[in-house]
This record gives C-alpha cells, sequence and structure tokens, in this order.
C-alpha cells in the first residue's frame, strides 16, 4: 500500500472526515535537490474536514494529525501541508 493510501485509512478511521484529500505534489519539487526527479512521495498535502476538529486550535490538530501518522512521516516523506478544518470554517480551498 502507498504511504498516501496508508495515510488516508488511518485518518479516516480515527477523524471520521466529512471530506479527506492527501495529495502528492512530489512532482512540483522536481529539481529543487540534485538527482531530485519529483518521483515517490515525498511532498503530500492533507485537505481534510471533520467534526473532530470542532474546539481544537491549529496547534492541536496538527499535534494530532501528526501523532497518528508518525511512521509514515518518518522515513520517505520530506514535506506534509495540513489544512485541516471543522465544518463551517472557513477555508482557502
Amino acid at each position: 500500500m502507498s504511504i498516501r493510501a496508508t495515510i488516508e485509512e488511518k485518518l479516516a478511521a480515527a477523524f471520521l472526515p466529512q471530506h479527506l484529500e492527501v495529495i502528492n505534489e512530489s512532482h512540483l519539487h522536481a529539481g529543487h535537490q540534485e538527482h531530485f526527479d519529483g518521483a515517490g512521495e515525498t511532498h503530500l498535502r492533507l485537505r481534510i474536514v471533520a467534526d473532530a476538529f470542532s474546539g481544537m486550535s491549529r496547534i492541536e490538530r496538527h499535534r494530532g494529525i501528526n501523532a497518528l501518522i508518525a511512521d509514515e512521516l518518518a522515513d520517505t516523506v520530506h514535506a506534509f501541508a495540513i489544512e485541516a478544518a471543522a465544518p463551517g470554517e472557513p477555508r482557502r480551498w
């Protein structure tokens, strides 16, 4: 199973989100480092909306998400952007 799919599975089970996207943005970073062609799952973006985030600060949301997927982030993931919201909160996406 891919890292992206594993992250999606864990987040779906833990937060029961109304919206969940894990986007692989690795290709956008090709050439940023010598010998990196943008392949693989090194740069990911999470977009998630869940009732579980109601009343939580942005830091609390990020800490909860990062703790849940720490194993997946420890290996090959270089960057993981988190966009987490509760239902009804304004968001840029």
